[in-house]
This record gives structure tokens, sequence and C-alpha cells, in this order.
């Protein structure tokens, strides 16, 4: 690892930064993972787009479809395709217990940067919360790493700001990817935000936050690397302002990006989010691929309707 248990914190206040995204996982038309396709979209992500760090094997890369040793496989692959260039976290979340600590022992031994477990699902709990200190506690006992929380509505509740704000005295507990309501997570930030590092995956909050909170970290979901191409780093530019002052101009840029954002929200299906992207994916360029089963594919006419948005949407290719 490149720090200590001691120096996690510290070290994530200097590195962790910037635009990170959650990188979606290409499968062939028989389910096997493409791995030529992975290490393509990663070199593209990195050296033209310009993000910074990427969150591995989550909801996005349908984690839920693959057999613990295709996740640390997945874990390997991104370590070497990011090859120093940018950072890596990878996903370790699962209801079982033994699994999620095997996870993140490969993800320290592989060479990750850091690990992020979401809140699991607690049957038949209604207060949960001592039950979620034990939880974290006991993945930190078992592991060095750097880690992040995820709270999310998947898991049947969402963690307050003020179980959140414990959890960040945990020593190797470093950042939080909220996907909660903005009073919850500004709560949070106004309650710990010294000691671990709050983001949210809304790409339209980004800005505000970094305004208006002084986030340093998007961490994270897809639109890095779908509302943005290599001669379009719209998303890029706007941060970079922000986080240079100039927010009048960054609030230019980012509004730019509405006819974008409309395109890929108004085309997606509710039940396809993966495969829409994934098309979205092969119309800039990237290796989308196929999803796995029980996920749904797009009809030809969802794919039409997609196709006409994203000609439409004012992106520069």
């Amino acid at each position: 690892m490149k720090y200590s248990r001691k120096d996690a914190k510290a070290h994530s206040r200097a590195t962790m930064r910037g635009i990170w995204a959650a990188a979606l996982m290409p499968f062939r038309a028989d389910g096997s993972i493409d791995e030529d396709g992975f290490r393509a979209n990663m070199d593209h992500w990195i050296d033209d787009l310009g993000i910074d760090g990427f969150f591995i094997a989550g909801k996005q890369g349908e984690f839920f479809s693959m057999s613990v040793e295709e996740r640390k496989r997945n874990f390997d692959l991104a370590v070497q395709a990011a090859n120093g260039r940018a950072q890596t976290i990878m996903s370790c979340s699962d209801q079982n217990m033994d699994v999620v600590i095997d996870l993140a022992r490969h993800a320290q031994d592989c060479g990750a940067d850091y690990i992020v477990v979401h809140a699991p699902i607690l049957h038949f709990h209604k207060a949960q919360d001592e039950t979620l200190i034990r939880y974290y506690e006991t993945i930190a006992e078992k592991v060095d790493i750097g880690i992040a929380l995820w709270s999310h509505p998947d898991s049947g509740y969402l963690m307050s700001p003020e179980l959140c704000a414990r959890l960040a005295e945990i020593e190797t507990v470093v950042a939080i990817k909220y996907s909660v309501p903005r009073d919850m997570y500004v709560r949070l930030t106004d309650l710990a935000g010294d000691k671990i590092l709050v983001s949210t995956a809304s790409e339209e909050e980004w800005l505000d936050n970094i305004l208006e909170l002084n986030w340093q970290l998007y961490l994270c979901s897809s639109p890095p690397y779908l509302i943005q191409t290599a001669k379009d780093r719209r998303m890029r530019d706007y941060t970079d302002l922000a986080f240079a002052g100039q927010a009048e101009e960054a609030r230019k840029v980012a509004a730019s990006l509405d006819p974008v954002r409309h395109a890929l929200k108004s085309t997606r299906p509710a039940e396809k989010p993966h495969a829409h992207q994934k098309y979205w994916q092969d119309l800039l360029g990237q290796v989308g691929g196929h999803v796995r089963a029980p996920l749904l594919d797009l009809t030809e006419d969802e794919k039409a309707a997609t196709r006409v948005a994203f000609e439409n949407c004012g992106l520069t290719l």
C-alpha cells in the first residue's frame, strides 16, 4: 500500500480528489468478460477524458452477476490498466461478511488505493445503527486499506448523518458515497467534513457541491465518460474552473451540458440502465458490450430513440 493505516485519512485528503467514475464492465455475447475492451475503455477514460479515479466492480459494473473470482480479476485488471495514471477504489460489497473481507484483502494486496463497502441489507432490523458500527469496525479490523462507506436506498434504509459521523471516527474510514437527499449530505459535511470526504453520485449537483460545500471529490457514477469525449471535456473543464475559483465561468460550462443530460435521461428505460449506458458507450466509440442475465437488453426501438437523442445532444465527437 501507498500509506499506513494510521495515515489513511491524511493520504485520502491529499490525493483523493477530482472526478472519479464508476466503471461499467463490458461483457461479450457469451457472457465472458471483455478484458481487452475494458482496458481500452480505461485508456480512453484516463488519457483522453482526464478522469482521476475509478470505482470498480460496483453496481454499474454488475458485481451482482460476477463470481468472487471474477470480481478479483476485475480488481487486477483495473490496477494494471490504471498503471499509476489514475487511482482505483474497489467495491467489496456483499451480503456475506467473509466475502467482503476476502475481497478487501485482495484489493489491498493487488495495489488498489481504496475499497468501498455499501451498507448491507439487514433483515428484520428497524434500529440498525449499532449493528452497522460493528459491521464497519469488523471490516476495518481485518485490513489496513482506506474504506469508503456507501449508503443508498437499495439497502432498504439510509444511514443518518449522525451515524455516518460516528463511523467517520474509525481510523481507516476515509470517504463516503452518500446517495441521499441534499440536506442529509450537507448535514454530514457540517458534522464530519474534516474527518471524512463526503460525496454523492449526482453529476448535476457536483458543481454546487464544489462551490458551496468545498467538496474535492466526485464519487461517482458513469457521467464522466458518458457526457464527455476526447474533443469535448466539459465536465473536466467546469470542475477545473470551479477548483480554480472561477465560479461564473464554471456555471456557464456546466449549464451547457443540459441537452446532453436530457438526452441520456429521457431515453433511458427504467428497467434497463446498464444496457442503455452500454449502448451510449457504443455510440461514443467506447466498448459497451452486453449485459448479463437477468438484466434486460434494449429493444431496437429503444436503441433508435437513443441514437436520435445522442446525435442531437450537442456532444462534439
